[in-house]
């Protein structure tokens, strides 16, 4: 009985329990979901910024990967931006299609007119006009231009230039604006594309307009400082971060910082440290710069110096985001997340960091340290949206050299430049193209038409005759073609992009050059490695003469050298669509007026591409005995450069904005070269003769 009556009590007892555990169970599900949404929900924010305005892709960078969000949440909870339907920004509703005649540019090519200015112009734009219209895109006749070019003028705020005679309503102009604009051109513009400083991302036509970087007023117009890096990774010590500033100041907070406002005052870091105005940046891994269309210009600075730009929930599109992918140098972040910034970037890898720092010393060289640059970088994209499906890749845009270096008329596929090979894990095959240029009918190459031919790797001989007397009708028979090209009794025919050179590799050579098969086939073993380098036999070295005031260069035999004499060197045949079509053609004409001075100026041009010095291969000291003397003036394997020459370095240096050549030490020589050991075990054994 008593158990009989106990048992209701204790049903009674689980049920409650029950109840309870179940109300338990609730309360913690309910605690779990809102500590989820408190705690992930902020990171996707801070991982996938909020757009300002729904409009096209302006591809901002991402400001945190699943990498780097490994300590915060897993890969699975990130979320994607889902696509968002393109809408007309408030600027205007032209595009690419409706508002730019692109007939106009298939017969003549890609040919830009500017149009002259009304009245005084300040010493800026003029060196800018003059920059433009030595150009390869200048013309002179706006008939056959295909983009016409207008530069605003310095007038007073609130007054604008007349409207050009052709302007047509703006159809196939581009106004262009390095500086803030006084005249708001609002209603003038009609179809007109503008390349404007920091745009507003809500007036911004993606994919017509072009976003330029806000220049200083002191910007050099050519050339331009490198860049400032010199540590790649994070160093004990060194201030983790930098906060843009007024006026041009820097505010750095140290690595022991647990929070660092965006006002520059971090908790425990009383007192930042200050940079006067003007002053260079420090020495910070990232600089943190606020969204404000002021602060711009603070974007620039990080680019030089070498210092991961973190942009704070910016309202200004990037320079150049057509292009340039910007997730490879720089981060988007959310200002109203301050901590959740500040420890991501303390736990970016290493590896990361690296890379971001690399790139944005290669951008601010290739595109943003000089007003040339930058105004041929916009012309270059305009040139890339008339090219349509065929235009450049990204790759191009974003990889050294760049893509002012790499010009569309040679090609757009990466695998034909000599720059791109180490990235696609490649290397150039088949044979070279030999190129003898002979200058006086008394220097027929003969003999050394016989040793270019023997060699395993010649595909062809190309003879480039430069003389006043018609060639001889008969030459000797080889094993691979002879072709006899006429030229035009300049310096600069050597380098000119003959549609007869089948091959990628060029050995270039005088009629008195004298080789041997051997130092032949080495030679181009050697450029097969280094396709994007010249490799030679004979050297010079520039130097710095402080009597004189300027640069020199000498051909002393000296164990440091930077130059090779392009008379015996391998070279990849693009360099020579780089020298008709991209150098000036004053840089050209003074080669033609000095033949000497066209080593140099080839030197220059490969240097300031590949940012590294040549090659130098072994070449015997017999064949200095063997040559025949030189006739006075002609340039020669080992002629020391003639006094009126010498100044040529210096006019080059002067047009490249700065001095490109690299010096070297190194020689590659082939295995067991000189070796006390049995010369059947050698490959190249003549190039060992006593």
């Amino acid at each position: 009985m008593p158990l009989l009556l106990l048992l209701p009590v204790a049903l009674a007892m689980g049920g409650h329990m029950q109840s309870w555990r179940r109300k338990s169970l609730w309360l913690a599900l309910s605690a779990s979901w809102l500590l989820i949404l408190l705690g992930v929900f902020p990171l996707l924010r801070l991982a996938v910024p909020a757009r300002p305005r729904a409009r096209a892709s302006q591809r901002w960078p991402r400001w945190l990967d699943a990498e780097l969000l490994q300590s915060f949440s897993q890969p699975g909870e990130l979320l994607e931006d889902g696509p968002q339907p393109p809408q007309a920004p408030r600027g205007g509703s032209c595009n690419w299609g409706a508002c730019f005649d692109a007939s106009k540019c298939r017969d003549g090519g890609f040919k830009v007119f500017v149009y002259p200015a009304a009245g005084p112009i300040s010493e800026t734009r003029r060196r800018i006009l003059a920059s433009i219209e030595g150009s390869r895109y200048h013309t002179v006749s706006p008939a056959e231009a295909c983009l016409l070019l207008l530069l605003s003028s310095d007038t007073p705020a609130g007054q604008c230039e007349p409207v050009p005679a052709q302007w047509d309503e703006g159809r196939n102009h581009l106004v262009l604006n390095l500086h803030p604009a006084p005249c708001p051109r609002t209603v003038q513009l009609g179809q007109a594309m503008v390349a404007k400083a920091s745009p507003t991302v809500d007036t911004f036509r993606a994919g017509f307009d072009v976003a330029l970087p806000l220049l200083p007023e002191a910007h050099p117009l050519r050339g331009g400082a490198p860049g400032q890096l010199q540590q790649h990774s994070p160093r004990p010590g060194v201030a983790l971060l930098a906060l843009a500033g007024e006026r041009g100041r820097w505010h750095t907070a140290g690595t022991n910082s647990s929070a660092c406002p965006w006002d520059g005052h971090c908790e425990q870091d009383h007192g930042p440290k200050q940079t006067p105005p003007g002053a260079l940046l420090p020495s910070a891994t990232f600089c943190l710069i606020p969204g404000r269309s002021p602060d711009a210009w603070h974007f620039l600075q990080a680019l030089q110096a070498g210092c991961i730009p973190v942009l704070l929930s910016p309202h200004w599109e990037l320079p150049f985001s057509e292009v340039i992918d910007w997730t490879k140098a720089a981060i988007v972040a959310d200002e109203r997340l301050p901590l959740q910034v500040l420890a991501a970037l303390q736990e970016m890898p290493l590896t990361r960091v690296l890379a971001l720092r690399q790139q944005t010393q290669f951008l601010w060289d290739a595109y943003f340290s000089s007003v040339e640059k930058v105004i041929h970088t916009t012309l270059e994209i305009i040139q890339d949206r008339i090219f349509g499906a065929s235009a450049r890749p990204s790759l191009l845009w974003n990889s050294p050299p760049g893509a002012l270096l790499a010009l569309p008329t040679f090609s757009t596929s990466p695998v034909d430049f000599p720059f791109y090979h180490l990235q696609q894990g490649s290397r150039p095959v088949g044979r070279f193209s030999a190129l003898i240029w002979v200058e006086a009918p008394g220097q027929l190459p003969l003999k050394l038409i016989q040793v270019v031919a023997g060699s395993q790797h010649c595909a062809q001989i190309l003879v480039l005759w430069s003389c006043e007397k018609p060639p001889p009708p008969r030459w000797p028979k080889t094993a691979v073609p002879l072709t006899v090209i006429g030229g035009h009794r300049k310096a600069s025919d050597r380098f000119f992009p003959y549609s007869a050179v089948s091959t990628d590799a060029i050995l270039s050579l005088d009629a008195h050059s004298s080789l041997s098969t051997s130092e032949v086939d080495f030679a181009f073993v050697v450029w097969q490695s280094f396709p994007e380098r010249m490799v030679g036999f004979l050297t010079w070295s520039h130097f710095w003469d402080e009597t004189r005031g300027g640069w020199g260069y000498t051909a002393e035999k000296a164990n440091e050298f930077s130059m090779v004499l392009t008379s015996a060197a391998f070279y990849h045949r693009y360099y020579h669509t780089l020298f008709t079509h991209s150098l000036p053609r004053a840089l050209r004409n003074l080669a033609d007026e000095t033949p000497t001075c066209a080593d140099v100026l080839m030197n220059f041009l490969v240097a300031a591409v590949t940012k590294v010095p040549p090659i130098k291969v072994p070449y015997g000291s017999w064949h200095q005995e063997a040559r025949p003397p030189l006739a006075p003036g002609s340039p020669g394997l080992r002629q020391e450069p003639q006094p009126a020459a010498q100044d040529c370095i210096n006019q080059m240096a002067a047009a490249f904005g700065h001095m490109p050549l690299v010096s070297s030490h190194l020689r590659l020589d082939p295995v067991l070269y000189k070796d006390p050991v049995s010369v059947l075990r050698k490959k190249y054994r003549s190039l060992e003769k006593p």
